[in-house]
Order: C-alpha cells, then structure tokens, then sequence
C-alpha cells in the first residue's frame, strides 16, 4: 500500500493514514475482507513511527471501516447494510462540509458538479444507486 503522507500539512500523519484508506475503501481500491498492511511493514514503508499507524488503525477499527485482532492482523470490514453510527458520522461531516462551501459562496450547481466529478474520478458509487 502505497501512501502519499504530507508531513508539513496541519492533518495530522494518523489522519492523512485514515483518510487514505478510507478513500481506498470507498473506491474499491480496498475490498471488503482484504488484509492491509502489518503496522510495522506499514510504518517502515511510510518512514513514520509505528504508535503512528496504531493509532490510524485503531481510529479505523473504532469507526467499523476495518476488523483488527493479534492473530489475523487488520482487513477491510464487509459492508453488510451499512454501519449506522458511521454513516449517522459521515453525513453529519459532509452537511457541515456542504454548509461551508456553501458559506463560502460556492452555488449549489457548482457543489453538485464538483461531488459528480469526485465520485466519478474515484469510482465512488459505480453501479449503485
């Protein structure tokens, strides 16, 4: 797993590690069931401390994105009907994302192209409706 890690950017490294892989996930880069990368291998691929991808996965596990355990490691959780509080959390993010864009003097017709031109570049939602 390849990361693109901005170490001057105010978000901090275990964020950018998060927001990575759950990008990954959601445009079936990462498949439910598929095993990520050790924390160690991780960390030395990255170059950053292994307390710093910990923490990225245990964020991730918390969140219900990923399954974590000693024996078999990390992987992709299955997407079985959604978990609730996650998407109760994504949706309260992206009406405060949407308030702001707005706020800031984006049209709702430019929003609108701007989410159909993300979710079409990363895949996002193909084939579901």
């Amino acid at each position: 797993m390849i990361l693109s890690l901005d170490f001057s950017s105010d978000v901090p490294i275990y964020q950018q590690i998060r927001n990575q892989i759950v990008l990954e996930i959601a445009n079936g880069s990462l498949e439910p069931g598929e095993k990520l990368p050790t924390i160690r291998n991780l960390a030395e691929e990255a170059g950053i401390n292994t307390m710093t991808v910990n923490k990225a996965y245990q964020l991730l596990k918390q969140e219900g994105y990923i399954l974590a355990d000693r024996r078999s490691g990390a992987r992709v959780c299955e997407q079985n009907g959604g978990n609730t509080v996650l998407l109760k959390q994504a949706k309260d993010s992206l009406k405060l994302a949407l308030s702001e864009v707005r706020a800031a003097g984006m049209q709702v017709e430019e929003i609108l192209d701007l989410c159909r031109e993300f979710l079409q570049r990363n895949g996002v939602g193909e084939g579901k409706e």
